[in-house]
């Protein structure tokens, strides 16, 4: 009898469907969660910045969560890996520091398109790809760093506009950086749309109810070059080494071989398919690819795509909600998207700065396109961080002609 009691405690006790679902399948919720509220607000201020209208910044929000949903749920299934996309928060961030260019709306719109086409292009192409990679990672950095200093800088000035929403919110962010930073942005952006709530009801401000409804709002793409050198080179730039390349790197780092054309291409389509309706570009994940890719999502890597599947089925769900957060935070106090949208980039920032100046021998390039680029001083209709990244590029080569000599 009691070899009997041993033999069947030995045995493992079977693991339901349900059980083996769940663990992935709450995986993607919270990657979907994390990803979506951690930088929305950045999205909206991008769009808004080069012209969109509120309308056109919830549609914008609206197709960026329809084409990744989309193409991460078609790329997970068919390669059956835990590939999940996201749309470009740094893009979003250049767009924010670039502002209104020649042709306005339209023309940014057309830009999207172009660098859509770019991406594909890369996908078929992997020279073009290769090219990107040769951009040293100090001039990357250090563009990118510039673009996002005045979004950081924004919660500072946000305390002076609206010190009773917006110190909240960074408080509790701080605290929740200390005991649990994957929710730090998350629990910012709760505290700032319950202290916008709370001021919309004691200003007795009217909420516009039928634009909560989510709507695509098209725009025929207008084709101008200082659009597409200022905003669709960098834009595509960023996208390339910010996310699709470090995206690759992640999902390297647990042993899963992206598919690179088939993602380029749909990521590229998805953004093509996306601009006239605002969104201005689609990649892989990088930082939140972890969140579907880790042992944590599913302890057998062969089922972790469940997680990236579900990760697609709840941006479909967020997508609902687009309109109506544009119509919250276009009603909150002033500062209180900027607020949440700076909070979120400032890891990114530190990260940016870091491999800016990383090089000692290349400091210098590093710090004249960081400059160039924080400065938003555009020439000839093209923002500044084109500009910065072509100075960058020629201050180092001439300091290391100088070295060499």
């Amino acid at each position: 009898m009691s070899r009997l009691s041993s033999s069947l405690a030995d045995t493992p006790t079977p693991v339901p469907p349900q059980a083996r679902l769940a663990q992935p399948v709450g995986a993607g919720v919270v990657t979907a969660l994390v990803g979506f509220t951690s930088s929305f607000a950045v999205v909206l201020s991008g769009l808004t910045a080069v012209g969109a209208t509120s309308a056109q910044a919830a549609s914008g929000l609206l197709a960026l969560c329809l084409t990744q949903a989309i193409g991460m749920m078609l790329l997970s299934y068919r390669y059956r890996l835990p590939i999940t996309l996201a749309w470009s928060t740094p893009g979003a961030a250049l767009l924010a520091s670039t502002g209104a260019v020649v042709g306005g709306w339209a023309a940014a719109v057309g830009a999207f398109a172009i660098t859509g086409g770019l991406i594909v292009i890369t996908g078929l192409w992997r020279r073009l790809g290769n090219l990107v990679a040769t951009i040293p990672v100090e001039i990357a950095q250090a563009m990118l760093a510039g673009v996002l200093l005045p979004l950081c800088l924004a919660p500072v000035k946000a305390v002076q506009a609206s010190p009773a929403v917006v110190v909240p919110v960074v408080v509790v962010w701080l605290v929740l950086q200390r005991f649990a930073k994957r929710w730090a942005v998350i629990a910012a952006f709760v505290t700032a749309a319950v202290g916008a709530g709370i001021s919309i009801a004691v200003q007795h401000k009217q909420l516009d109810f039928a634009a909560m409804r989510p709507s695509l709002e098209l725009t025929v793409p207008h084709w101008s070059w200082q659009a597409m050198i200022g905003i669709a080179i960098p834009l595509y730039i960023v996208t390339m080494a910010s996310q699709n390349i470090p995206g690759t790197a992640v999902m390297k780092s647990f042993d899963y071989q992206i598919p690179w054309r088939a993602s380029m291409s749909v990521t590229g389509i998805g953004t093509v398919l996306g601009a006239p309706a605002g969104g201005h570009a689609i990649n892989l994940a990088a930082i939140s690819a972890a969140l579907s890719a880790a042992p944590a999502a599913h302890p057998d890597p062969k089922r972790r795509w469940i997680a990236a599947f579900t990760t697609g089925a709840s941006y479909l769900v967020l997508a609902l909600g687009s309109a109506a957060l544009v119509t919250l935070i276009a009603t909150a106090p002033k500062g209180t998207l900027e607020t949440v949208a700076g909070l979120a980039l400032l890891a990114t920032l530190a990260a940016a700065l870091a491999g800016a100046l990383k090089s000692e021998q290349h400091r210098e390039a590093g710090i004249v396109t960081f400059l160039i680029a924080a400065s938003g001083v555009g020439f000839l209709g093209i923002g500044a961080a084109f500009w910065a990244l072509v100075v960058g590029l020629v201050v180092r080569k001439v300091l290391a002609h100088r070295q060499d000599a």
